[in-house]
């Protein structure tokens, strides 16, 4: 005969509470602040750990937040502050003593309420996607960076490089690399000291040449003032010859008179006039023969190539050679000189030359400027 299992001591009921003497209740306001500083609590512990935590059967259910928070005084409720309802535990069914024991029910974890909280805002992740950089194309590499580049590109896509690559310029001839007609020169970085060097070589060349080129100047200058400025004849104080026919002597050439004349034994001789002080001959005049009339002027030999000197005041001497027309009347000689103090003329040719014919100088004329 099977044996029956003793059965189980009956529990006996918890007396039931007397209507109208229940527990009194903590403050609403109290009550309210404790269960959301709890739940507060719980919901920050569980953003930490990032993950909710696993029910644990053996554990109790969570004392309800209305016994845990003490009875205390709390202040006055503000008008401005309207208390949240009192979360309500679930009612639990008590146990009938006629059913016999039964499993208690086993603890699970308690709803809570949801506290929301501001969020912080994050940014989204930028999306990546594909360079054109790394997709592969055919074409001539980049000479810098070596990235293949389609034909028809001007520049690299990826470094941004010159993809035409320019030819070299042609090599200058040999007589364009030298100084000065290379088309640039460098000295020192910048150029400076060359432009320098060729200023004060052009600067000296200026110099030397107003230092050689000043006669010359000075020259063109009288030259012109001669022929802006007027003329005017100046007379000889002295006038003398190396040789002379007699009854024609040297003053015969210098006496205003074109019928009287100096009359020089051959040729070779001269005559000499002298002046008191320097001027500016302009010019003179020559008269040759024995006189200004056709029919007494070939009687007598006529000077032909005259050497004329000229002293200066400083002791300068000026020679010029005078060639002459073989006929009657004046002929201009045009001189230039400046500070004249003396004027010699030479006969170096003559023309009908002969036994008894002397060489005939009727008259000079001289004239400085005004």
């Amino acid at each position: 005969m099977a044996e029956t299992a003793p059965a189980a001591p009956a529990v006996p009921a918890a007396p039931a509470e007397p209507a109208g003497q229940a527990e009194p209740a903590a403050p609403e306001t109290a009550r309210t602040e404790s269960t959301w500083r709890n739940v507060s609590r719980r919901v920050t512990a569980r953003s930490r750990r990032n993950q909710p935590p696993a029910p644990d059967p053996d554990q109790a259910p969570p004392a309800d937040p209305v016994e845990e928070a003490p009875a205390q005084q709390a202040p006055a409720p503000t008008p401005a502050r309207t208390p949240a309802p009192e979360p309500v535990p679930p009612s639990t069914p008590a146990p009938d003593p006629q059913a016999g024991p039964q499993a208690e029910p086993k603890a699970g974890p308690q709803a809570d309420p949801v506290a929301v909280q501001p969020a912080k805002p994050v940014a989204p992740r930028p999306v990546v996607r594909a360079s054109a950089a790394d997709e592969v194309q055919d074409g001539p590499p980049c000479p810098r960076c070596g990235t293949p580049n389609l034909p028809a590109r001007r520049f690299c896509r990826r470094c941004a490089a010159p993809l035409a690559v320019t030819a070299p310029p042609p090599k200058l001839p040999w007589w364009r690399t030298r100084w000065p007609f290379r088309r640039r020169v460098r000295i020192g970085g910048s150029g400076n000291a060359l432009r320098r060097t060729i200023a004060l070589v052009v600067l000296a060349a200026l110099v030397v040449a107003g230092i050689l080129l000043y006669p010359v100047g000075v020259s063109a200058f009288q030259d012109v003032l001669d022929k802006v400025r007027s003329t005017a004849p100046i007379t000889p104080s002295l006038t003398s010859a190396s040789a002379a026919v007699e009854g024609h002597s040297a003053t015969a050439a210098a006496d205003g008179l074109s019928n009287t004349y100096w009359g020089a034994p051959a040729v070779g001789d001269s005559v000499s006039f002298t002046f008191r002080t320097p001027f500016r001959l302009v010019d003179l005049i020559v008269h040759t023969g024995a006189s200004a009339d056709p029919e007494h002027f070939r009687q007598q030999a006529r000077p032909l190539v005259l050497s004329l000197e000229v002293t200066a005041s400083d002791g300068e001497l000026h020679r010029k050679e005078i060639t002459l027309n073989d006929q009657p009347g004046p002929q201009t000689v045009a001189t230039g000189i400046s500070d004249v103090v003396q004027v010699k003329l030479t006969v170096r040719e003559a023309a009908g030359t002969g036994p008894g014919r002397t060489i005939a100088l009727a008259e000079v004329e001289f004239f400085k400027r005004t």
